[in-house]
């Protein structure tokens, strides 16, 4: 294929697909960018942007005449620091895993559910901030994270919650940082405005109490925009959800304009007329906003929205047993403090006032010596779309880009229109740009630098460089981030996340399938800075995981209650103990390789697995053996697994508290329990496993000592009731009782819903197996039913009846010539008398068994 027509297809293959989603270009990638030779034409927009990521990937750069040589990611220097771990993270702005070398960190993190485009990309887009906090007890200074509140928290989202969590956790609990956790609400935005101004405006043409008539009218009105759009769309999963709405329209229109038509009743036509309303509430409430969205001007108004969508993200950071912040701010908290960051900026040089909204220069910037503008995506800068997408949908009208000196220029002040939120400024009424808020929050709390700046892969352009260059800007460094860390994107079942394709998952939606623990283990089973699939096959396999972790807490911690006195926990070591061990420290050294590379929880989650296999290896060969597994050993392994795994039981961390030493970064484990996966009663404050065990260790005693006089007396009905208590009973309390020949019985305490399922797979097993075994002897009696047929038929008849084989037979009705009339040849005959003769053996055993009387 010629170059120009390579890129022609190239461009067309990636226009509906995302096309920067990786850290490291894949072969495919590789071929095709040599295949190109130079960057395609400009009029293949997507192609040029594919071409200029690989080549910086590669670190190549694009030999385009109309970008800066200065388009490089610019020379990056660690901070100075003191002996700490070699934590190595890899840090976006060098694209290589750096070592994270002071003995204190500061991190920020920035979330948000708002942006219609990463909604439907699946991007994870939180943006973690968390604050300077010395190694082992010395005092933190700040953490921060921003959460744009509009809409319900979905599973993109978690992946970068759960993520950045675990990421703390580690730092905090592992590699001894304090850190202090601040998070930004963003409750400005120009989506947040849209959403709030029309469910301002729908609650309020309710509140009127329209008539039919009045409802069909104005739904026939919003549909012709809406339709036009409709047509217009290109993006293939925009235009099928559009569809999907006007065929919802489509369906509630027609039964009420017939019965209109039909003059039905009010009581008929009304609650037709009510549906209408509620399928066409997005379009109604479009068409509203564009009527009368200018009047809606009262700043309250505007508070609503985000004040109920941060309530519900709390909620739903509480069900994932994500920590919460230390310290939170609200951007409409921050006016005053944006402002001045603003004036700053502006009088440092880099920003200009223009029709009462405020702009950054990015030329001004970038040719300033000390400053580089887009140190994460230098090959991005140009991309028009991106910029667009950042200044938000309320911003990109024609007056709005022509107030820009560059149209890479962004806003850091934006002069409010009729029907936006609006704030006291030098520069008249305006409200605050989308990336100055981060910039202005982070550093009140934080200062001029931190070390960690977190979030989604897609947020590093424009939103992470821009971010960077107006901070840099306002302090006048070069050193705003240290370490940029950027999660992967989530996919669902291999496919993006969108409404459209109707797997548009919640939160609360997965939470219902599956636990937070379970959730959290499919986190680290995979790197956080990779692509995650949330499938059922990733959800099984973190359900497998924690069924296997949770079995062997459960037999570790039936061997600690057998009784034993003070000198008897300490037993001899064999040579079964020293291998065990060895394999323990071996698997702990392994895993904290994985940790400081770049906190590599996969590799973690495989060493523990192996750890756990040697011990399970290890408690069955000693009980096969009819001997005791060694108490302190497989007790310091089961009490590392549950450190390894543990999330405090007081979540808020405080700056002048030391946090226990033994509680680590990943967080399954959500209490401070000794040993294994807690077990909660009614309320969350009773250690159920405790109170219990005592009398369930009783019960289980008493019953073992009804089982051997019944089996002594040979009672069977008692044994029968001792099996009932054991599989029905007990069950249904959430107690697990096993029965070992010639050993005392296990006693456990598992989920009731995970023994339900249990008892009712055994079941199911267990009729299976008898169906099995009804089908075998069924298929047995037809064999011998059909082998005492074939006795029963004489080898003098047995080839008479084949007359389509065989013309002539002989007295004793063995076949002499074949169908044809020819005589069969001597093999032919050879082996037609060897079937006869086994015939007549099996002929002569029938005669036996009838003269037997059988």
């Amino acid at each position: 294929m010629r170059r120009p027509a390579l890129a022609v297809a190239l461009n067309d293959y990636l226009t509906s697909r995302s096309y920067l989603a990786g850290f490291s270009p894949s072969q495919v990638d590789q071929k095709a960018f040599k295949l190109l030779h130079r960057p395609p034409d400009p009029r293949h927009v997507h192609a040029l942007r594919w071409y200029r990521h690989i080549a910086a990937l590669q670190q190549d750069l694009v030999p385009d005449g109309s970008m800066k040589g200065k388009r490089v990611q610019p020379p990056w220097s660690p901070p100075a620091g003191t002996d700490v771990p070699q934590l190595r993270l890899y840090n976006s702005l060098t694209r290589t895993k750096k070592t994270l070398s002071k003995n204190y960190i500061k991190i920020r993190n920035r979330s948000t559910t708002s942006d219609k485009k990463r909604h439907e990309a699946v991007a994870t887009d939180e943006d973690h901030s968390v604050a300077r906090g010395q190694r082992k007890g010395t005092k933190s200074r700040g953490t921060a994270v921003d959460r744009q509140v509009y809409d319900a928290s979905h599973m993109g989202h978690a992946r970068s919650y759960i993520s950045f969590d675990i990421l703390r956790r580690t730092l905090r609990d592992y590699f001894k940082y304090d850190v202090l956790y601040c998070m930004n609400i963003t409750d400005i935005d120009d989506k947040i405005i849209k959403r709030a101004r029309q469910n301002y405006l729908l609650d309020q043409y309710k509140e009127k109490k329209p008539q039919a008539a009045q409802i069909l009218q104005d739904v026939l009105s919003a549909r012709e925009p809406f339709q036009a759009h409709l047509v217009s769309t290109t993006d293939p999963d925009k235009k099928q959800m559009l569809e999907r709405l006007d065929a919802a329209v489509t369906a509630a229109l027609q039964p009420l304009q017939a019965a209109m038509e039909g003059e039905a009743a009010a009581e008929v036509v009304q609650p037709l007329s009510q549906v209408l309303l509620e399928n066409s509430k997005d379009l109604l409430s479009d068409w509203l906003d564009k009527q009368f969205g200018s009047q809606v001007t009262e700043n309250s108004i505007f508070s609503i929205l985000p004040k109920y969508w941060e309530g519900e993200y709390h909620k739903d950071m509480e069900a994932l047993n994500v920590l919460p912040p230390d310290v939170l701010t609200r951007v409409s908290e921050y006016v005053p403090e944006i402002v001045e960051f603003v004036e700053k900026v502006v009088s440092n040089g880099y920003g200009y006032e223009s029709n009462g909204s405020v702009y950054f220069d990015t030329s001004k910037f970038d040719t300033s010596p000390q400053h580089s503008y887009a140190k994460l995506v230098p090959e991005a800068v140009g991309d028009q779309k991106a910029l667009q997408e950042g200044e938000g949908d309320l911003s990109i009208s024609a007056d709005r880009l022509s107030e820009k000196k560059s149209p890479n220029d962004f806003a850091l002040w934006k002069a409010s229109k009729p029907g936006e939120p609006s704030w006291d400024s030098p520069w008249g009424k305006g409200r605050p740009g989308w990336h100055i808020e981060c910039s202005a929050m982070a550093g009140s709390i934080l200062g001029e630098s931190m070390d960690i700046h977190g979030g989604g892969f897609d947020l590093r352009f424009p939103h992470h460089d821009n971010e960077l260059a107006q901070s840099e800007a306002f302090f006048e460094n070069d050193y705003w981030v240290r370490y940029f860390l950027h999660t992967g994107h989530l996919t669902i079942a291999g496919c993006k996340m969108s409404k459209s394709l109707k797997n548009f998952i919640t939160i609360k939606d997965a939470l219902a399938k599956n636990t937070a623990r379970q959730l959290r283990l499919a986190f680290l089973m995979h790197s956080w800075k990779d692509t995650l699939d949330y499938s059922s096959n990733t959800m099984e396999s973190a359900v497998q995981y924690e069924k296997f972790m949770s079995e062997f807490f459960l037999n570790v911690k039936d061997i600690l209650r057998a009784p034993t006195d003070i000198t008897g926990r300490f037993e001899k070591w064999e040579a079964a103990e020293m291998e065990l061990n060895n394999s323990f420290y071996d698997r702990k050294a392994a895993v904290h390789e994985a940790l400081c590379d770049n906190i590599d929880t996969r590799t973690v989650m495989d060493e523990m697995r192996v750890l756990i296999g040697h011990s399970n290896s290890y408690i069955a060969s000693r009980k096969s053996a009819k001997m005791k597994p060694n108490r302190m050993l497989v007790e310091s392994i089961a009490v590392y697994l549950t450190n390894m795994m543990k999330a405090s039981q007081h979540q808020r961390t405080h700056t002048h508290t030391k946090q226990s030493s033994d509680l680590t970064s990943s967080g399954p484990i959500e209490e401070s329990v000794y040993i294994g996966f807690p077990v909660r009663g009614q309320s969350d404050n009773i250690d159920l496993e405790s109170t219990v065990m005592p009398y369930l260790t009783v019960l289980s005693e008493f019953r073992e000592g009804v089982r051997n006089i019944a089996r002594e007396q040979k009672v069977m009905q008692l044994l029968q009731l001792c099996d009932v208590v054991r599989d029905d009973t007990l069950p249904e309390l959430g107690v697990r009782l096993e029965d070992h020949e010639g050993l005392p019985t296990v006693v456990k305490l598992v989920d009731k819903e995970t023994l339900l399922k249990e008892r009712e797979e055994k079941k199911q097993m267990e009729e299976e197996k008898k169906r099995k075994k009804e089908e075998a002897a069924r298929k047995k009696q037809e064999q011998e039913m059909a082998k005492l047929a074939k006795m029963k038929v004489a080898p003098s008849q047995m080839f008479l009846t084949e007359t389509d084989k065989y013309s002539k037979f002989d007295e004793t009705g063995f076949p002499t010539h074949d169908m044809e009339g020819k005589e069969l040849s001597k093999g032919q005959a050879k082996k037609l008398r060897k079937l006869y003769e086994a015939q007549e053996k099996l002929h002569n055993e029938f005669l036996q068994m009838n003269l037997n009387g059988n």
